[in-house]
C-alpha cells in the first residue's frame, strides 16, 4: 500500500532544504523557516497546534512557533524528516496518511510555486487519486462555505465535486486534483485551471478565492 504522506513529507523536506531558511512561501507572511517551524509544532506540540484552527488559542500557537523558528533551520528539517514522535497523535496507525497527505502536498507547492518561473509538475497517478478522494470534504469545508457561487470542480476524466450555495450562479473549474485542492485552499493564483462561468459570478468568486490570472 502506498504511503503518500511519507512521499510528500520527503518531497517537502527536500524543497525546504533546497530553498534555504529565508525563502518566500505562498503562506502569507511566512518564510520557509516559519513553515518548517509550523510543521514541527503541528505534530510535536499538541498544546500549541490547536491554535492553528482555534482562534482564541492562536496567540499561544504563534508564541510557540516563533520560539521554534529561532532554532537552527537544519534542526527543524531534521525533526520534520524524522516524523512524529511515538506519543504524537500522528503516530497512530493510519493517522499520518489520513491527516498529512494533503497538508504536505499543499505546503510542498507553497514552497515550489512561491518563486518566479515555476512550472506544473505531474503528480503520480495513485497520489492524484488520493488527493481527489479527499477533495469533496475539503472543498466543502475550505471553499463551499465562503464561495458566493455554486462551484463545480471537474476532474479531467469527467468526475465532478459540487459545493457552494444551491441556486447561486455556477462557476465551473476544471483541473487536475492537486490543482483543485490548491484552489480550495486559497492558492488559486498559482494554479493551472480552466474557469468558466458568467463574468460577474467569476469576478465575485475571485474576491473570495483567488483564481488563475487568465480564465476560460
Amino acid at each position: 500500500m502506498s504511503n503518500h504522506a511519507l512521499a510528500e513529507r520527503h518531497r517537502l523536506a527536500e524543497l525546504l532544504a533546497a530553498a534555504g531558511p529565508d525563502a518566500p512561501t505562498l503562506c502569507a507572511g511566512w518564510s520557509t523557516r516559519d513553515l518548517a517551524a509550523h510543521l514541527v509544532i503541528r505534530e510535536r506540540r499538541p498544546d500549541a497546534a490547536a491554535g492553528i484552527r482555534v482562534g482564541p488559542l492562536a496567540g499561544w500557537t504563534h508564541q510557540v512557533q516563533s520560539g521554534y523558528a529561532e532554532r537552527p533551520y537544519e534542526e527543524l528539517l531534521r525533526m520534520f524528516r524524522s516524523g512524529p514522535p511515538l506519543l504524537s497523535l500522528f503516530a497512530l496507525p493510519g493517522a499520518d496518511e489520513a491527516a498529512n497527505t494533503v497538508e504536505y502536498f499543499v505546503h510542498a507547492e507553497d514552497v515550489r510555486r512561491a518563486g518566479a518561473g515555476w512550472q506544473p509538475q505531474p503528480v503520480p497517478p495513485g497520489r492524484a487519486e488520493a488527493l481527489w478522494r479527499r477533495l469533496p470534504l475539503l472543498a466543502k469545508l475550505e471553499a463551499g462555505r465562503r464561495s458566493p457561487a455554486r462551484l463545480e470542480l471537474h476532474h479531467p476524466d469527467g468526475r465532478t465535486v459540487t459545493v457552494g450555495p444551491a441556486g447561486a450562479p455556477v462557476v465551473r473549474i476544471t483541473g487536475e486534483p492537486g490543482e483543485l485542492l490548491l484552489f480550495v485552499y486559497g492558492r488559486g493564483e498559482r494554479t493551472e485551471l480552466t474557469v468558466d462561468g458568467a463574468p460577474d459570478a467569476v469576478e465575485a468568486l475571485r474576491h473570495v478565492l483567488p483564481l488563475p490570472p487568465t480564465t476560460g
